[in-house]
């Protein structure tokens, strides 16, 4: 009886397993297939051919939206990296009056509305005269990642073991070389896990990029909900496959390197 009872629990853990995995992933499969299909208007599956992927070339408003996209991600991840690290290395090494409150306030971009804080970076822009362009995108994306990266960075920091600050500025290092000697490389984890998250945020973006874009710098995510108004083609489910694969090889890159790099400390640290 108990016998039957775990297979048939093992059948169900299966099914719902597979269930969750089907919900998760079958859009993407949706999306790589209709990157194949014969049919311009991509409503049923036609045919299969190739020909969408070399007239993805010859799209240029499209790839010029996703150079955009790049540059604004990447431009708006540095800044919100560099700003984010410093202030929780500031915030967790200092006390000082007022910190309370500043811990406070680091959560209103994350948890007011986006259509709220694109509003209100729109009339900032407005008020400063800072042209609608790349370089109002980057400055917002910015705005709305920096909290992430101070709490990503901070949750390392929960852990840090200040001795070792401590060891190396008794030695001669000034705070400098401490921080990027010593500090940095012990939180580059939560660093990395920041940089990460604010360019996934920044590149995915529709609502703030909405408000502080200008002409000629239309975002890809503007770009295909634009689309969305006549008709995707299949050319957008061709970036998007292509896009896709990168990001998958480059996760499973990033993540046999590191069992490597383990597997390597872990035997010499037995030798």
């Amino acid at each position: 009886m108990k016998g039957k009872k775990k297979a048939s629990g093992k059948v169900l853990s299966g099914i719902y397993t597979l269930l969750v995995y089907a919900f998760l992933y079958l859009p993407i499969g949706v999306v790589i297939l209709f990157s194949f299909n014969t049919s311009k208007r991509n409503i049923v599956m036609e045919g299969f051919t190739l020909e969408w992927y070399g007239k993805l070339f010859e799209n240029e408003p499209l790839l010029r939206a996703y150079g955009n996209t790049l540059i604004v991600g990447l431009c708006s991840t540095l800044i919100a990296t560099i700003i984010g690290t410093l202030a929780s290395y500031g915030m967790s090494k200092f006390k000082f009056r007022g910190k309370s409150i500043i811990d406070t306030l680091l959560y209103i971009p994350v948890v007011i509305p986006e259509i709220v804080l694109g509003i209100s970076l729109l009339a900032i822009f407005n008020l400063s005269r800072i042209p609608m362009g790349l370089i109002s995108l980057v400055i917002a994306h910015a705005t709305f990642c920096i909290p992430f990266v101070v709490f990503t960075v901070n949750a390392r920091f929960a852990g840090f073991d200040k001795s070792v600050e401590e060891a190396a500025m008794d030695l001669g290092a000034g705070r400098i070389k401490t921080f990027f000697t010593v500090t940095l490389p012990i939180i580059l984890p939560g660093v990395i896990s920041g940089a990460f998250l604010s360019f996934t945020l920044s590149i995915d973006d529709i609502i703030i990029s909405f408000f502080t874009t200008g002409p000629g710098s239309n975002t890809y995510p503007l770009k295909v909900m634009e689309l969305t108004k006549t008709g995707i083609t299949p050319d957008v489910y061709a970036l998007s496959t292509i896009v896709l694969i990168v990001t998958v090889t480059l996760v499973i890159a990033a993540q046999r390197d590191t069992k490597n790099s383990k597997h390597k400390k872990n035997k010499a640290t037995t030798l």
